[in-house]
């Protein structure tokens, strides 16, 4: 996708940080596509991008061709007037194809999906089995008879410490705290900062309240809410080459795709995508 930079004009954009430094939207369109095909045989036409914030992932899908429509969805109104003000306006004839909604997903109706996507963890907003269980179930209802729901989800024992992970990007550090972890109820509290250049911080640009949510829950869950299947779908050998699996090393870190079916298909190979 084709950003403008995070330091335009002398000013630090968070939103452009953020961009750079957790998504990767080029990639996981076409990630997106290459599984679609796959499973359907067929390119997918329609995205909804849930919990959107700067719908750069939309944006990204409408870019590719004439036939696409996305819609995105997130409660923050400030952030979707970020959006429409540089992503969306970005797209030139393609931005009538782009819909951006303001409302809780789990009451959004814009019609059904070939796609959709809950990414960057966002979902784990919704902290109880029945909040999350509602979701599930209404997106199931927004999905076309072959569509896809595909959600990431991270673990690793490293996940319920209380650290701060610091990455270097092109001009600036990405760092993501784990500040709070609450085994109780599985409560955890994050941030994300960004150092700069010259010395200069943007502490707690991004917060969040969430609930570490593990793949065997979220399977279930999603079992619960109608999806006919629902499979783990990750780089095991971190060769940038995803394939479906059925288990994992107990890595300290690990990052994985959930592919829920509101119906199930015949048993593809395990080739990579």
């Amino acid at each position: 996708m084709r950003r403008r930079g995070a330091f335009a004009a002398g000013r630090v954009d968070r939103h452009r940080l953020y961009e750079q430094a957790v998504q990767q939207v080029d990639f996981e369109v076409d990630q997106v596509d290459a599984l679609f095909r796959r499973l359907r045989g067929r390119t997918p036409a329609t995205l909804r991008e849930d919990f959107c914030g700067t719908a750069a992932m939309a944006c990204e899908w409408v870019r590719r061709g004439p036939e696409r429509r996305a819609v995105g969805v997130d409660l923050d109104a400030r952030v979707l007037d970020w959006a429409r003000r540089h992503n969306v306006a970005s797209l030139g004839e393609a931005a009538r194809r782009v819909r951006l909604i303001r409302g809780d997903v789990r009451g959004v109706r814009a019609g059904r999906f070939d796609v959709i996507v809950a990414y960057n963890f966002s979902y784990w907003v919704f902290r109880t089995r029945e909040v999350m269980r509602d979701y599930f179930r209404r997106v199931r209802r927004a999905l076309k008879p072959d569509g896809l729901f595909l959600l990431d989800a991270y673990g690793g024992y490293e996940a319920y410490e209380e650290r701060v992970e610091r990455r270097r990007e092109r001009g600036f550090v990405f760092e993501w705290e784990q500040a709070r972890y609450n085994p109780v109820d599985g409560s955890m509290r994050t941030y994300i900062h960004f150092e700069l250049p010259g010395g200069r911080r943007m502490e707690r640009a991004f917060r969040y309240d969430w609930r570490l949510w593990s793949l065997p829950e979220l399977r279930e869950l999603l079992g619960e809410a109608g999806f006919a299947r629902t499979r783990v779908w990750t780089d095991p050998d971190d060769d940038g080459r995803h394939r479906f699996v059925e288990r994992l090393d107990a890595d300290a870190c690990w990052i994985a795709y959930l592919v829920a079916e509101p119906r199930a298909t015949s048993t593809v190979a395990q080739r990579p995508c």
